[in-house]
């Protein structure tokens, strides 16, 4: 039965390959067709090979789709020698806080045989780690505790499977990592609350942006937008800017952050670039932060005496035209 499974393109992500049906022909006197129950599931995680049932002539096979996808068994969904492999794009969406949300298109790939025997080799299929560093990485405010991955079944409504990514980073739980199919759909929500351990640690996370944007504007050499790393303290985003020029405040500077429930918070922070990244003294930056330069206190003198006598100046210019 498998390898008919495998002539027909193999099964999707989104087959109940518990409760495969095989619809048999009866002779005329025995009544309607006889349909057999099939647990697939237990071929692929016992080897109960009983249930890969020999085909008769005219049998038909019928393959369901799964009302609740099983994060468990998803993955050895996609291993198996009867899933599906297209060696064609997957055609996917990803939407919500990733930083460029939209449509792309993914593509599995081979994986060589680990026992060098030449044999053929496993398809790698795409996952959602993939598809949101495709989509440039998740924001500052993504909730990923509550990704949801909406599937197209062929035989019956949309399935919402839900993926706690929060627990992948803590306990490695490779389940919430969910081989995807053509047509998924990824919905990355907004967090309402975060806290800065927890934004510091999805900042390391591999579906985490490789580069963020932080502005630095001011008394600085090079003022404008800067590209760090993520986790960069705030005081290497000062060096990445040139460092301050001679008119700025050295010591101390204004951080200002857009947080992920919407509210801005701002404070002071006093300048030591011999410290390491501590919340309060040397923040570890998120995208879009900004910290601004003020001028120091003879500098902004300076600049008040300037506006002053420029009126001045420019009346005892005229003198000295006219007086020649």
């Amino acid at each position: 039965m498998t390898r008919l499974i495998k002539l027909a393109g193999g099964t999707t992500q989104a087959a109940d390959i518990r409760q495969v049906e095989i619809r048999r022909q009866r002779s005329i006197n025995s009544g309607g067709n006889e349909v057999i129950k099939v647990d697939l599931v237990q071929l692929v995680q016992s080897g109960d090979i009983q249930q890969d049932l020999r085909l008769r002539d005219g049998d038909s096979i019928f393959i369901p789709s799964t009302t609740s996808a099983n994060l468990d068994e998803a993955r050895q969904l996609a291993s198996t020698n009867f899933a599906a492999v297209t060696n064609r794009p997957l055609r996917i969406a990803v939407v919500g806080e990733v930083n460029r949300p939209g449509p792309y298109t993914l593509t599995e790939k081979p994986e060589a045989p680990v026992d060098g025997t030449g044999s053929a080799p496993n398809v790698q299929v795409p996952t959602v780690t993939q598809a949101i560093q495709t989509a440039g990485g998740i924001t500052q405010s993504a909730d990923i505790r509550n990704i949801q991955v909406r599937r197209m079944t062929k035989t019956g409504p949309e399935q919402t499977i839900k993926i706690d990514f929060w627990r992948l980073l803590q306990s490695g739980d490779l389940r919430q990592d969910l081989p995807l199919q053509d047509g998924d759909t990824i919905v990355i929500p907004t967090a309402t609350a975060l806290s800065p351990s927890e934004a510091t640690k999805l900042a390391s996370a591999s579906f985490a942006p490789g580069k963020i944007t932080v502005n630095v504007v001011g008394e600085v050499v090079k003022p404008g937008p800067v590209e760090v790393p993520p986790n960069t303290p705030l005081s290497q985003a000062l060096l990445a800017a040139g460092g301050f020029n001679a008119r700025a405040r050295k010591q101390s500077v204004t951080f200002i952050r857009l947080n992920p429930n919407g509210t801005v918070s701002q404070r002071a922070i006093a300048i030591d670039f011999s410290k390491g990244i501590n919340d309060e003294t040397n923040p570890a930056l998120r995208n879009n932060d900004t910290i601004i330069v003020g001028k120091s206190t003879i500098a902004g003198i300076t600049d008040t005496l300037g506006s002053f006598l420029s009126p001045v100046t420019g009346v005892l210019g005229l003198i000295r035209l006219l007086s020649f």
